[in-house]
């Protein structure tokens, strides 16, 4: 598949974080899941994090929305400490978005009907609703679809539905979990040119943990290995599949990139 990403932002040394994770760690029960982690996803970037089932992906973005809280370490969204900030306070003064990797809509509401049901949670003025609504519809051309219940839809469909319940709110950050999972590679290069489009458009600020990792490193700028509670190496695309950490831990001798 041809590299989705048109460009790479390269300013990741300016000290211009929007989410910080401080020292922070978390154990669900005796089990160590997160072990004094620290790492930053600069402003206006699209962020990958990759690794095994259990190593602590969708911990981060738990941690990140305010579902759960660390047991150690400071948590900052804007360079506010956010680590003890309820979920909704979050989410409204800074704007999150997240898409989870399963669900995230009502089944039996047509498409148009879930985007009318999340506005009325999302956009507090009413007279902005449908204008909000009209926008997304043919900005990922739902036009033909908008009638049909979202139970019907394809596996590919449902996922854009879900990132388009998303950005009813204009979210600013934006947290994709599995994105690209069980979707055929049609539907992933699809969803590839969305991700990058959105930041480049309208500048939202995208964090993804994929195991796809190949579809994963064609669309973000930085991205890191989690292993055992451990970052253990981040950088761009090119520059990680080289690490050697990064291969003995995830990739292999064998995965090849572009």
């Amino acid at each position: 598949m041809a590299i989705i990403k048109k460009f790479r932002i390269k300013s990741f040394k300016n000290k211009n974080a929007l989410i910080e994770f401080e020292n922070v760690s978390i154990a669900y029960g005796n089990r160590l899941i997160l072990d004094n982690i620290n790492f930053k996803v600069n402003r206006n970037t699209i962020h990958g994090m990759l690794g095994p089932n259990g190593a602590g992906k969708s911990t981060i973005f738990n941690l990140i929305t305010g579902l759960i809280k660390p047991k150690n370490g400071k948590i900052r969204i804007n360079n506010q400490d956010v680590t003890n900030l309820p979920i909704y306070h979050r989410t409204r003064e800074f704007k999150l978005g997240y898409v989870p990797q399963y669900g995230g809509f009502f089944g039996d509401l047509t498409l148009e009907d879930n985007l009318k049901a999340i506005s009325e949670i999302a956009i507090s003025a009413k007279n902005l609703r449908q204008e909000r609504i009209n926008f997304l519809i043919s900005k990922f051309e739902f036009d033909n679809l908008k009638d049909i219940k979202a139970k019907y839809l394809s596996g590919g469909q449902k996922k854009r539905l879900v990132i388009s319940l998303s950005l009813l709110s204009e979210p600013k950050i934006l947290l994709l979990d599995e994105v690209f999972a069980a979707l055929d590679v049609l539907t992933i290069k699809m969803l590839q040119e969305t991700i990058v489009d959105l930041q480049q458009e309208y500048q939202i600020t995208t964090c993804i943990c994929d195991h796809q990792a190949r579809d994963l490193l064609s669309c973000v700028d930085l991205a890191m290995i989690l292993n055992n509670g451990k970052i253990i190496a981040e950088g761009t695309p090119s520059n990680l599949v080289k690490n050697i950490n990064a291969k003995n831990a995830y990739f292999g001798d064998n995965f090849k990139f572009n």
